[in-house]
């Protein structure tokens, strides 16, 4: 029983030990203008808030999104393999990619999808 308690407390000097030394080498020693601003997504805090914003990148995020949605909604295929028939299977399948593939070249003539204004 003493012996196991000694080699607890060597084991727990050893990791505070590590934690200590390990969070010594950590330390930055240079002080970011960005970093220590709140916020760190490109926009300067100190300025106005009303600067033009990327009507472009938002379109892209929404697109993203709305087909990130879609591809989660294939999921429940996977599981309905089992179950069902094969040929419902594959033709809602194929007509559920058929939808997605509509709407990606929809927005690709809408040129929602080029980055050059």
């Amino acid at each position: 029983m003493k012996l196991m308690f000694i080699m607890s407390t060597i084991i727990m000097m050893i990791i505070t030990l590590v934690v200590i030394l390990l969070n010594l080498i950590s330390k930055k020693t240079f002080s970011d203008r960005e970093k220590s601003s709140p916020f760190e997504c490109g926009f300067d805090p100190k300025n106005s808030a009303r600067l033009p914003f990327s009507s472009q990148f938002f379109l892209i995020a929404v697109i993203f999104l709305i087909f990130d949605v879609e591809i989660t909604l294939l999921f429940p295929l996977i599981l309905m393999m089992k179950i069902s028939n094969m040929m419902n299977y594959f033709l809602i399948l194929i007509f559920f990619l058929i939808i997605l593939l509509i709407g990606l070249y929809h927005e690709w003539n809408q040129g929602a999808l080029n980055w050059m204004i």
